[in-house]
């Protein structure tokens, strides 16, 4: 027993004393510098490149993992620039979400982290030190640079009847959608009276701005203030049900393409304005993406829980993301390596795959969910950040780090 506990006691100390090496290693290097959802962001200058750590003097063979869309280089912990410096015990709630519907390989390490939840941040690095493997995630042709946009959860004012500032329906899907008959395009189902009286049946609610119910579409899901018609007031969240499989067009590019604005308000806020300032073209523009969602209505029982990603499980602001999973499979820990919209402040933390979306694909490519209400609006729509992607995958019994 005794020469158990010395031994564990070791195992700390070693463990220890590795996170405080990185940590070290991290303050003597200089910081780095400065969709559907991601296809309306605005049109911002390039974020500046990442700052690339210097390879190590003597270059050793790197293990390698062959993905669809992406190859994973075994690198050390002391490789991730700022690992040790985030608040790492709190992907825990996020991990153990993930745990419910494990990636392959994982049901053993989700056993032990939902028996042994960390009670600081060190204990997290420790216990994820210990029992994971860091990869490098680059393309195939060897580029580890990629991209980072953001998204959120709408909270929107809507009427369970047609009035008259609510007057634009949102629909669940019809039974084409399951039996995989063609649906008709955006245009047609918002502005063709036989499609409109055939599709009635399914709305489920109604909405005040044509903006509202893309902005909608696009994010995924979103959550609704909505009037009942006895005048009870009720918050329920919309999830993504299903589209009529018709290609998602930029509104913003097309109206720049156009001439109507300027790349500078190629944001959700310089939509919405072109739309106050054209109402009698609103149709025209939101016909130019014959793209359609359809959505279920679900209970918000408590409205701190994050909308269901594609893995299942609800999202947590800040700390879930959506990814390509034919380059990182859900339920993966991802770090980070990125800064903050518009500015060159370091974002560099821990996060978890747990969602995708049509346009969210590469090898190096995260949509990070900001959370719902005005300030995750806000920060989505600024998101368009350089980033570098490192999985944490279980380590292989006997192999050490980066071999």
């Amino acid at each position: 027993m005794f020469v158990s506990r010395l031994h564990s006691r070791r195992t700390a100390l070693g463990l220890a004393g590795a996170i405080l090496g990185v940590l070290l290693t991290a303050c003597s290097t200089t910081p780095a510098p400065p969709l559907e959802r991601a296809a309306e962001l605005p049109a911002m200058p390039a974020a500046p490149a990442l700052a690339t750590p210097p390879p190590p003097a003597v270059e050793r063979p790197r293990a390698t993992l062959q993905r669809e869309r992406s190859r994973w280089i075994a690198s050390d912990w002391a490789e991730l620039p700022g690992w040790g410096q985030d608040r790492a015990a709190e992907i825990w709630p996020a991990l153990t979400l993930g745990c419910a519907r494990p990636a392959p390989g994982w049901a053993e390490l989700c056993a032990r982290a939902a028996l042994q939840a960390p009670g600081n941040d060190m204990d997290a690095h420790l216990w994820l030190m210990k029992h994971l493997q860091p990869w490098r995630i680059e393309s195939h042709e060897g580029s580890s640079e990629g991209l980072m946009t953001g998204y959120f959860e709408p909270l929107l004012q809507a009427s369970r009847q047609p009035q008259a500032a609510f007057r634009v329906p949102l629909h669940a899907p019809p039974p084409e959608l399951a039996q995989r008959k063609p649906l008709p395009s955006r245009a047609q189902i918002e502005g063709d009276p036989a499609v409109r009286t055939r599709l009635k049946p399914y709305e489920l609610a109604y909405l005040q701005d044509p903006m509202d119910l893309l902005l909608l579409q696009i994010q995924g899901s979103g959550r609704l203030q909505i009037s009942e018609p006895d005048g009870r007031q009720r918050l329920v969240r919309m999830a993504f049900a299903g589209h009529n499989d018709q290609p998602f067009q930029s509104l913003a590019r097309a109206l720049i393409e156009r001439g109507e604005i300027q790349p500078a308000e190629a944001s959700w806020a310089g939509l919405r304005d072109w739309s106050r300032r054209n109402p009698q073209r609103a149709a025209e523009l939101s016909g130019l993406n014959p793209r359609y969602v359809f959505f279920r209505e679900e209970p918000l029982a408590d409205p701190s829980v994050g909308p269901r990603g594609a893995q299942g499980v609800p999202l947590t602001p800040g700390r879930s993301i959506a990814v390509d999973r034919s380059s990182i499979p859900y339920g993966t820990p991802v770090w980070l390596d990125a800064t903050e919209p518009l500015s060159t402040t370091p974002l560099r933390r821990l996060v978890m795959a747990q969602d995708t979306g049509s346009a969210i694909t590469g090898a190096v490519r995260a949509d990070f969910f900001w959370g719902w209400g005005s300030e995750a609006e806000f920060q989505a729509g600024r998101t368009k950040q350089a980033l570098r992607m490192w999985a944490l995958w279980p380590r292989e019994p006997g192999r050490s780090s980066g071999r």
